[in-house]
């Protein structure tokens, strides 16, 4: 942590964003910048012509990839006729968007809450084409921590602003009549309070290890690492919150999808048969991740992933009580592609309704069922899981329709 200042879009934030991170998200939202590297992208994308264009994966080394690396992996882009480049790991979501937008990568996992401010507030021309997991995240404590009212005057990490993780975490806090803040190192936090800060996922177990946070709440397998040190344990699953929701959805660049429409469906094709195998081949996803892979995606040990993974890990949980919903029957982790536009439309009206730094008047504009068509294509991803056997093959109702389900 010694790589973070007291700098945020507040005065008083000690939101743990590095000075070179802060500056990267502050310039993208002002003076036009993002507008600028469009064009810097546009050449860049117009070296290439149609399938010719190479697929330049970005990513950050949590499970949240696991369907843009499958592909990689097991060459489900070449089988699609395409180009691919070794991907690239980030470290911060800052550094995953700016590599974005200056078009040095074209196809990235980016948190869903992210999609909004890229779109809306950066005014950078980009959609998600699919989601890329289900689930996959949790909230870790300090283990002498036994209920989210005992973390009041507690300070927990949250990995984005913009992150499904932090519209959660809020209300869990709420829910528990805990008060949101962010409050410079040092000051105090009042019992009924909750300081939050922004973390790299990779800092976050040893910050908690250190006991300089509290907690915190961020995708796999970073709550399983805790789990196997003995440092941390699962207090809530975000899985057990919001049903089945999406974590990171997979993000293409406007560009690409309008000019090169034959290219998008292949990488959707290539991601959407990632997950179908992932679905049933956990373990192996798993092996194919980890530090000892072959390709080394991940600095992480093949027993957290699997961990994750599992199928059978989930239940455990359920014997423990620490699952609240069990009867929603779900995994740990799950892949499915559809982005359902209820989900889209309850984000869009959850990030209202949650404290987000920086500049957010782009927020009160945004009408759910507007983003919900307007920040979604899906035309691509409605053919590729047809093709990979239907809706059946991935669970999904038949009509590509749901309810959303939050309880706290």
């Amino acid at each position: 942590m010694s790589d973070t200042i007291h700098i945020c879009a507040s005065s008083n934030c000690d939101c743990g964003m590095s000075r070179r991170d802060f500056l990267r998200m502050s310039a993208l939202t002002g003076a036009g910048l993002a507008s600028q590297m469009l064009f810097a992208g546009d050449a860049m994308a117009q070296r290439f012509k149609g399938d010719d264009q190479p697929v330049k994966i970005g990513y950050l080394p949590i499970t949240d990839a696991a369907p843009l690396l499958v592909a990689h992996g097991r060459k489900l882009f070449e089988a699609q006729g395409l180009k691919t480049e070794a991907p690239r790991l980030f470290r911060s979501w800052a550094q995953i968007i700016e590599a974005f937008v200056a078009g040095q990568v074209n196809v990235i996992h980016l948190l869903s809450p992210a999609t909004l401010w890229v779109r809306y507030g950066s005014k950078f021309p980009a959609k998600v084409v699919a989601w890329n997991h289900v689930n996959g995240s949790g909230l870790t404590v300090l283990n002498d921590i036994n209920s989210v009212a005992e973390l009041g005057g507690k300070t927990v990490a949250i990995p984005f602003w913009y992150s499904i993780h932090n519209i959660l975490l809020q209300k869990l806090l709420t829910a528990n009549k805990l008060t949101v803040v962010t409050k410079a190192r040092g000051a105090d936090i009042k019992p009924n309070e909750v300081n939050l800060i922004v973390l790299a996922p990779a800092e976050m177990v040893s910050a908690l290890a250190t006991k300089s946070i509290a907690g915190y709440i961020v995708a796999e397998p970073f709550n399983a690492a805790a789990e196997t040190a003995g440092i941390g344990k699962i207090l809530r699953f975000s899985g057990d919150v919001w049903k089945n929701h999406a974590c990171c959805v997979t993000f293409l660049a406007e560009r690409d999808l309008n000019d090169k429409p034959e290219w998008s469906q292949r990488v959707t094709n290539a991601i959407v048969n990632a997950q179908l195998w992932s679905r049933s081949n956990q373990v192996e996803t798993a092996k194919l991740m980890s530090s000892s892979g072959e390709n080394r995606y991940t600095p992480h040990q093949l027993q957290n992933l699997t961990k994750v993974l599992a199928v059978t890990d989930y239940s455990s949980y359920e014997k423990r009580g620490i699952i609240a919903h069990p009867a929603w029957k779900q995994r740990r982790i799950d892949f499915q592609p559809f982005p359902f536009a209820s989900y889209t439309e309850e984000l869009v009206r959850a990030i209202g309704q949650t404290r987000v730094e920086g500049d957010t008047r782009f927020l009160t504009g945004l009408d759910p069922k507007f983003v919900a068509k307007d920040l979604v294509d899906d035309r691509f991803v409605r053919k590729s899981i047809a093709a990979a056997g239907g809706p059946a093959a991935f669970g999904l109702p038949a009509d590509l329709m749901r309810t959303e389900t939050v309880a706290v």
